[in-house]
């Protein structure tokens, strides 16, 4: 089993930042692709970002290319989003996801472990 808890959420004005956190637990990090989702009230779950096992591997949905980084720091068992530019439209919970195996996907249900999310709002 995997634990996985979300942190860094909150309220802010278009155009800010946030970081959203990521932290493991119960199994070792380092052997797990890492995603980021969100699902706006009404709306389907929605791929943000994915990161590979080391690293090396990112991939983004084209709403948020360019304005979204995921990384992640293997010795402390996180994953980060650092999130730019914010928009209205970004507002959702956001949760975070563990893939076991060495493939990255866009895929939700390729996903073994998922956090509670934090929630993230952007105000016009």
């Amino acid at each position: 089993q995997v634990q996985l808890v979300e942190s860094g959420g909150g309220l802010v004005q278009a155009g800010g930042s946030l970081r959203l956190s990521c932290t493991a637990s119960g199994r070792t990090f380092s052997t797990f692709a890492m995603g980021w989702f969100r699902q706006a009230p009404g709306k389907e779950r929605e791929f943000v970002a994915a990161i590979s096992r080391g690293g090396a591997i990112r991939y983004y949905a084209d709403s948020v290319k360019g304005r979204f980084t995921i990384s992640r720091d293997n010795a402390k068992n996180t994953v980060y989003l650092e999130m730019n530019s914010l928009k209205p439209e970004d507002t959702a919970p956001y949760y975070c996801a563990a893939a076991e195996g060495p493939t990255v996907t866009r895929k939700d249900n390729k996903y073994d472990y998922w956090g509670q999310g934090t929630q993230v709002t952007v105000s016009s």
